[in-house]
């Protein structure tokens, strides 16, 4: 069902090269692009048209309109499962809770006397948050883009949710109902590269975002990359993935569980054990098994995952070397399962969130750890993080110098202008003191 990478004997290759022998899955956003550039265009110039045509060609849904009335918003919250709503509502207080604790003060430094920098956080204006509604429903996303938001001060929010056949066209009763839960009240029934367009171009319904957040499938990912400089992205999310760094102290069924609950997001999703166990590796590939046969969504989507290119168990002569392979994988998810977990995890440079011991599984992360389960893709865990309140903030530079402090360092402007061949960057300094620089002190 999964196949195995042994990597025992040589040593590890560095870099690209060491990369290049882990499972990924293929996910070619530059292919897509050119297939999402006419409707991104064509949402340019029909607005609110092109976004029903769009919804009838790709959802099988005609709408009357693309935003959802008020009243539907409410009738979802007043139907929701009084569990389920329990249960967002938790997941809501953890998530508040966590990104309260990353807001940034304005921070003054005095450079010299008289010569400060302030740097003040200020959010960004108009955010578009996305939440997927293909093969599962995701109120979870919901509150993960929603809350950081909110949380930086973000005043004006929107979200787009697929308009759904069996629900009269509207987004899934609980996206909607997780939408009341958090105070949105602008949720249009848009999809794909389409809804990224609305965001990013306005139409006569949907005033234009600043930002666009939130997973999506390919063409979601490709539209963020068409409008990336346009606009500000999250991240191009790519297909889920599960990174498991476990040794013989592990529980094998707790790791095929783990593995198995990634697997069932998508066909494309990855699960990858690392161990220098071949006794862990035996038992885990056993353990799926039964596991699989168990669960739900088995043929279309947790056994092409576990079987696909993009999974695989990964042997390693060590930890040392295991902690090498998990940090060239830079994975979406890293589960430390081995003994000291929490210095091992602490040793971990590249991963999107790290999850550490038996009892904090990712599914825990998912919903009601109180992180944010939005994190990078595809190995972009070595350059990027995950979504948080800094996501939706900007730093802006407040530099205040009196006449004396300019004078103190007037010379060397005018140098390093001269040094750059930048004249008139020196004339802006000479011209504050009659055109004669005063010596540096």
């Amino acid at each position: 069902m999964i196949s195995r990478i042994d990597l025992r004997g040589d040593a590890l290759p560095e870099g690209p090269a060491l990369r290049a022998l882990l499972p990924r899955a293929d996910f070619d956003v530059a292919a897509a692009l050119e297939k999402v550039r006419p409707i991104c265009e064509d949402v340019h110039h029909r607005g609110d048209a092109a976004l029903i045509e769009y919804a009838e060609k790709f959802d099988g849904v005609r709408l009357a309109q693309v935003r959802v009335p008020a009243t539907a918003i409410a009738e979802a919250l007043a139907g929701l499962d009084p569990l389920v709503r329990e249960a967002l509502e938790e997941s809501i207080r953890r998530a508040r809770i966590v990104h309260r604790e990353q807001r940034r003060a304005p921070h003054t430094t005095q450079v010299v006397p008289g010569g400060t920098v302030t740097e003040k956080w200020v959010p960004v204006e108009r955010v578009g948050l996305y939440a997927p509604g293909g093969r599962s429903v995701y109120p979870s996303s919901v509150i993960m883009n929603a809350v950081p938001a909110q949380e930086a001060g973000v005043e004006s929010m929107a979200l787009a949710s697929p308009p759904q056949k069996d629900f009269s066209g509207l987004p899934h009763p609980t996206i909607l109902a997780a939408c009341a839960l958090l105070g949105i009240d602008e949720v249009y029934a848009v999809g794909g590269a389409q809804a990224v367009a609305m965001f990013a171009y306005g139409t006569e319904t949907c005033a234009p975002a600043n930002m666009v957040t939130g997973p999506g499938n390919i063409w979601v990912a490709a539209a963020k990359r068409y409008f990336t400089g346009r606009i500000g992205i999250d991240t191009e999310a790519g297909p889920t993935e599960i990174a498991v760094l476990a040794d013989d102290t592990a529980d094998p069924a707790h790791v095929a569980s783990d593995l198995i609950s990634q697997a069932e997001h998508d066909p494309l999703a990855a699960a990858v054990l690392v161990t220098d166990s071949v006794a862990l590796a035996d038992a885990v590939a056993k353990e799926l098994e039964p596991q699989v046969a168990a669960t739900k969504h088995v043929e279309d989507r947790i056994v092409p995952a576990l079987a696909g290119r993009q999974s695989a168990i990964v042997l390693v002569d060590g930890l040392k070397e295991g902690l090498r392979v998990v940090d060239a994988y830079g994975a979406e998810h890293l589960e430390i399962q081995t003994a000291d977990a929490a210095a091992v995890a602490d040793r971990v440079k590249n991963a999107g969130a790290i999850f550490v011991g038996p009892w904090a599984p990712v599914s825990l992360g998912d919903y009601c750890a109180g992180s944010n389960h939005v994190l990078p893709t595809g190995g972009c865990a070595c350059h990027s993080s995950g979504l948080s309140v800094q996501s939706f903030l900007r730093g802006i530079h407040i530099v205040d110098y009196t006449r004396d402090a300019l004078a103190d360092v007037a010379q060397h402007v005018v140098t390093l202008a001269e040094a750059e061949d930048l004249p008139a960057h020196g004339a802006a300094i000479k011209a504050r003191f009659g055109w004669k620089v005063p010596e540096n002190k």
